[in-house]
């Protein structure tokens, strides 16, 4: 909404302070600037206030505000005078203002700093979270204007609002005065008051995702009248789940007398509905979802899962009809799923939720999975289906316009019916706030990514966000630094999720292998290896092993307290005619399942060659084949047992439901006649077992290793993220960041370009300088007699090096020449340098004092106006430049990122003494990568930093080279008030 021609002309209307947010009720609100076309919608707004509500705002009864009242409180400056009303369909249903004031209270302009502010609230929507929301935004727009501390004035009897200030987590002081609670609260962000805000974030976005995931009603608009179609596939999608609540359809095209479409209730429009409808699923063309868009909003439908296509996939006209989508669906306090989505499932039991085309619905698990194409949320699905895995929620975002990966992760934080969480991703649209997200998530449960268009170099069709320039590399590591398991396929993501929602986390890197097949236990030996693991030799069980040698080796192998997991191999057993015999996978299944019921909790994987009915067998939750207890001795070999020989009580049962850490028992069976606690299926956890009686099953040895690899340094980035980093104290006695930013400011000057500018050499010394960065002088040498001067200056040993961009830091091209030890060799130097690369005007050369010996390394930071800043480290020359040997983590990095960003390269042997050279000094450099990531957290307008090289010794390092660049510091949107995206 723009201003009318009486606003302000001085002040243009600030557009960049409207904001979409989620409320606490998980229902969407506007918040823009009031303007003086305002004036009926702030009249019809009071008119809907408790004359209570009047009275807290006013002190008095205020039944009507006045032509006066109605002036002042549409008319602003947006600097000394602002006000901020919350909208909902297009209405006011809460207002905030403050006024600046001097000293004594009366009003002020610039420099003043404090201002008064008042709230005012509906009452139908108290209790929403709209006054919270609405203080972090009015708070950063009197922040913006230089406004430092808020005062107001509230009634004792008024403990909302009093709830409201005290818990915003900013530093406040009250007192009571003349009857009333005088609040002065101080705006500068603290810790606690973006705890808060986050903790709301979470909150409000997860119970927006809720009630999408688990309404009372749904209607599909779009349901044909007769089969087939997608409207009519999502209806009987649903009444095949058995939906719990009530399901509607509607279609405009219905005859008036229509009555029931598959036995539900058929409507022309939502109006016509006599219930409330919580969803609404959208199956009509893409020009009539406007008019269905509006009807839900109407009549207050609180979500829209939008399957139909024709939006931003299609080009620019489709990118503004998505956008349109979005803003028509928000107004109404909507949040939307797509559009051009696949659907939902939630398979809670008190839900029971199909709003989805999936052919192969997928059982009940412990497994929420998002994605943002249809095509792979299919091929996943049917992954799943056919590997007997289950499912808590399922999610196909299409083009996720609203709604995306970052939301489920604020709901599957908590969901207690989710013990892994599996994405695949094509964009991500804040990467700042994912990474918070997920380390978050991370450390509770699992997340395992698919990161798709990786190297395309654009947005995929759809996805209108932020372009983020760091490579896929860099990515990768980010992730990786927030525990995200990175994998490359989703047949990797299937493979680690079965296992890690099925199998406790493995204590360490120790796999012992056992199995029927030496060469498959070998081929399963070499994969640990190459993946870092600690393989034990492989256990030889021969040929002629039966389901009873097996149950026994694997106790033993969970009883061996030098074992953190076990690798169980398996091919089908050969039979006196030399036929293989592959139907006795159910009865391998239940021995397998029998021990690792009975033994530790480690997690257990199986490698399996064409053995028929083992991983369906293994797949299930129970077992029902009665086994004699594991023997703690190796067993003889026996015959081995022809298809069929065993007797079972039953079938395994297939697609029972896993339950994750803490959800109780499974609903484990004993077997009938067996000894005590023999063949019970593990599912409690109160027992030794692990977390269900499922047994994840692969085809290949590579898979299964690498599944368990990154279950095995998933659960050691879980041990470290329990006791969290920190920032060494003693950087703050040496870093001098006022005066940085004295610099930084005379060296952007009053009117900065906006693109930037670099910095000189000496100007970087002296910015490095205030964070206690040490950079070995450098001085120009223009000519022989110069480069003596210099050298004189500097002393012998010295350098000469040229500084032309082409031949910087390229000693292999003969740009730079060391250990100068008096004139002449200098003299000399400098002439065959000339000779051989050019003129001194064109080379730049540079003198510069000898440091000591050691590694050349290369520190750098950037920011990524997407991912944010990124602190990298890697050797200097052909490792990094070359190999992409680099290793990164996000800034603020603490002591352990700096610890482990300088092991994590694989050129690491070379700082700690490789091929019997002398370790060199890793806590120096330590400190600097923390210096480096302090520097440009501090001060966002340091938009890169690079110091090569770093000459790291045996004690101490030098800094011989050192570039920065300046530029406006770009906008935090991951430190700004709670607003969802606009894309």
């Amino acid at each position: 909404m723009q201003p009318s021609p009486e606003q302000s002309p001085h002040h243009a209307y600030p557009d960049h302070w409207e904001a979409d947010v989620v409320l606490r009720d998980g229902g969407t609100a506007r918040i823009r600037p009031i303007t003086t076309d305002d004036a009926e919608r702030l009249v019809s707004f009071y008119e809907q206030v408790s004359d209570e509500s009047k009275y807290y705002r006013f002190f008095a009864p205020y039944p009507r505000l006045s032509d006066k009242d109605v002036h002042r409180f549409t008319h602003h400056d947006y600097v000394d005078r602002v006000g901020l009303a919350v909208t909902v369909g297009g209405e006011f249903i809460a207002t905030v203002r403050y006024d600046r004031i001097d000293e004594r209270g009366r009003p002020a302009s610039a420099p003043a700093d404090e201002a008064e502010v008042a709230f005012l609230v509906q009452d139908a929507h108290q209790g929403r979270g709209v006054a919270s929301a609405l203080l972090e935004h009015i708070a950063a727009v009197a922040r913006e204007r230089g406004i430092r501390r808020f005062a107001a004035e509230v009634l004792p009897a008024n403990n909302k609002m009093i709830k409201v200030f005290r818990d915003a987590g900013y530093t406040q002081q009250r007192s009571f005065e003349d009857g009333s609670v005088h609040l002065t609260l101080d705006l500068e962000p603290t810790a606690e008051s973006l705890a808060v805000q986050r903790g709301r974030e979470q909150r409000a976005e997860a119970r927006s995702v809720q009630r999408l995931l688990a309404p009372g009603s749904v209607a599909v608009i779009g349901a044909g009248r007769t089969p087939g179609g997608v409207g009519r596939t999502v209806l009987r999608n649903l009444l095949g789940a058995g939906f719990t609540g009530r399901t509607y359809a509607v279609n405009r095209a219905f005859a008036a007398d229509q009555g029931t479409i598959d036995g539900v209730p058929a409507h022309r429009s939502v109006g016509e509905i006599d219930e409330q409808v919580d969803l609404a699923v959208v199956a009509v063309p893409a020009d009539r979802v406007p008019e269905a868009v509006a009807d839900c909003g109407e009549h207050g439908v609180q979500g829209l899962v939008v399957l139909s296509a024709g939006y931003a996939e299609w080009g620019a006209e489709g990118r503004e009809r998505q956008r349109e989508l979005v803003r028509q669906a928000r107004s109404y306090g909507m949040r939307i799923i797509g559009p051009n989505a696949f659907g939902v499932i939630n398979n809670s039991e008190a839900v029971r939720l199909n709003a989805s085309l999936a052919p192969e619905p997928p059982a009940p698990g412990r497994i929420g999975l998002f994605t943002q194409s249809g095509a792979i949320g299919i091929a996943l699905l049917s992954g799943l289906y056919r590997r007997g895995a289950g499912l808590s929620t399922f999610i196909s975002a299409g083009n996720r316009a609203d709604i995306s990966g970052n939301d489920f992760l604020q709901y599957w934080y908590e969901d207690p019916d989710t013990d892994v969480a599996l994405l695949y991703l094509e964009s991500l649209g804040n990467p700042r706030k994912f990474t918070r997200l997920a380390r978050r998530t991370a450390a509770v449960k699992p997340v395992v990514v698919v990161k798709g268009a990786r190297h395309s170099g654009s947005t995929p069709p759809g996805h209108a966000v932020p372009v983020s320039r760091i490579p896929d590399a860099t990515v990768s590591a980010l992730m990786r630094q927030a525990g995200v398991i990175r994998v490359d396929t989703v047949t990797e993501m299937v493979d680690a999720g079965l296992l890690l929602a099925d199998q406790p986390l493995p204590a360490g890197p120790r796999v012992a292998i056992l199995g029927n097949s030496e060469s498959l236990g070998l081929l399963t030996y070499d994969a640990c290896l190459a993946e870092g693991l600690r393989p034990r030799p492989p256990r030889d069980l021969t040929t002629a092993a039966t389901p009873q040698d097996f149950r026994d080796a694997l106790a033993q192998a969970l009883a061996d307290e030098g074992c953190d997991s076990v690798v169980v191999t398996a091919i089908p057993w050969v039979g006196e005619n030399g036929e293989a015999e592959s139907g006795d996978g159910e009865v391998l299944a239940t021995a397998l399942h029998a021990a690792a019921a009975a033994g530790p909790a480690k997690p257990v994987a199986v490698v399996h060659v064409e053995i028929g009915g083992l991983a369906e067998a293994l797949a299930a939750a129970t077992s029902t084949v009665a086994l004699p207890r594991p023997s703690t001795q190796p067993s003889a070999a026996a015959t081995p047992p022809r298809a069929g020989a065993a007797t079972t009580t039953g079938p395994a049962l297939a697609h029972t439901p896993s339950p994750g850490a803490g959800s109780g028992t499974a609903g484990a069976a004993t077997d009938a006649g067996s000894d005590e606690g023999a063949g019970a299926a593990a599912g409690t956890d109160s027992g030794p077992g692990i977390r269900s009686g499922r047994i994840p099953a692969y085809p290949a040895a590579e898979r299964a290793v690498r599944a368990l690899a990154e279950a095995v340094r998933y659960a050691q980035w879980r041990r470290q993220a329990a006791v969290p980093g920190k920032v060494p104290e003693f950087l703050d006695d040496t870093i001098d960041e006022p005066g940085a930013v004295d610099l930084i400011g005379t060296l952007l000057g009053p009117g900065p370009d906006p693109r930037g500018r670099p910095l000189a050499h000496d100007e970087a010394r002296e910015l490095l300088g205030r964070y206690g960065i040490t950079v070995r002088p450098t001085l120009p040498a223009p000519d022989p007699e110069a480069a003596v001067a210099a050298a004189a200056q500097l002393g012998y040993p010295v350098a000469l090096k040229t500084t032309a961009p082409h031949l910087r830091h390229r000693a292999d091209l003969g740009g730079v020449r060391l250990d100068l030890a008096n004139e002449s060799a200098l003299r000399r130097a400098y002439g065959e340098l000339t000779e051989l690369l050019g003129k001194p005007a064109e080379l730049q050369p540079v003198v510069q004092a000898m440091a000591p010996r050691g590694v050349d390394t290369v520190v750098r930071a950037t920011i990524d106006p997407a991912a944010g800043a990124v602190l990298s480290f890697g050797l200097a020359g052909a490792p990094s430049e070359l190999l992409g040997d680099t290793a990164h983590r996000l800034v603020p990095a603490t002591d352990r990122d700096a610890a482990e960003l300088i092991r994590s390269i694989r050129a690491a042997p070379v700082l700690f003494g490789w091929r019997g050279a002398a370790p060199v000094d890793t806590a120096a450099l330590e400190e600097l990568l923390l210096r480096v990531s302090r520097l440009v957290d501090d001060h966002p307008e340091v938009v890169s930093i690079a110091l090569e090289p770093v000459v790291v010794a045996t004690q101490g390092l030098t800094v011989l080279g050192a570039s920065a660049r300046l530029s406006p510091p770009p906008a935090r949107t991951d430190l700004g008030p709670r607003r969802l995206p606009n894309y």
